[in-house]
């Protein structure tokens, strides 16, 4: 391991189909009292309305489309997509720093999102893939997440799950999240292998 990505920290970018539990996951690794002063969780800046729980500036920074395009010009975004009609980005100053204050920080991206960052720093990036322990179980968890979404939404979910897994061979890591406790197991001991 080179001095300057010891230095720099390290960017663990955690994707996976919707459903497949990978913010249940980071969640449960970051609040862990041997994490806490090892690794932070990105923000990100979204444009869909907040869900019940959540908090601003906790699980996203949620700000309106023309703010997220000012934003997106002004190059303080640095990955973003476009998801059932609203806008999810990567805050540049966040990242850069947690990489300077922390020893890891933890994102959770999309298959564009996970290319872009580790083009970007690509001697700082370990990538992980979460994926359920079978497509059957997506529909149910997504269910289970957000009991409002319609039967379409879910179809289009799965159809866009296929296509995640199939490219997720591209991944440094690729952990199958059948019972959680086991999931959270495994991910903790690849940020351990690594920042260690």
């Amino acid at each position: 391991m080179s001095q300057s990505r010891k230095s720099q920290g390290l960017i663990f970018v955690i994707s996976g189909p919707s459903g497949s539990g990978k913010t249940t996951l980071v969640k449960a690794v970051v609040s862990d009292r041997q994490f806490r002063e090892k690794l932070a969780r990105s923000v990100s800046f979204t444009t869909r309305p907040k869900r019940p729980g959540e908090k601003d500036g906790r699980d996203y920074y949620f700000i309106s489309e023309k703010e997220f395009k000012e934003k997106r010009a002004a190059e303080k975004i640095l990955e973003w997509t476009r998801y059932s009609g609203y806008y999810y980005g990567t805050a540049k100053d966040f990242l850069d720093k947690q990489l300077y204050e922390y020893r890891g920080i933890v994102l959770c991206l999309d298959l564009k999102g996970a290319v872009r960052i580790k083009q970007l720093y690509p001697e700082n990036t370990v990538t992980i893939f979460i994926t359920p322990s079978s497509l059957e179980e997506l529909p149910v968890r997504i269910k289970k997440r957000c009991s409002e979404t319609k039967k379409e939404e879910i179809q289009k979910r799965l159809k866009l799950a296929r296509r995640e897994i199939l490219a997720s061979r591209g991944y440094d890591y690729r952990l199958v999240n059948k019972e959680l406790p086991q999931a959270i197991r495994e991910l903790k001991a690849v940020i351990n292998q690594n920042i260690n």
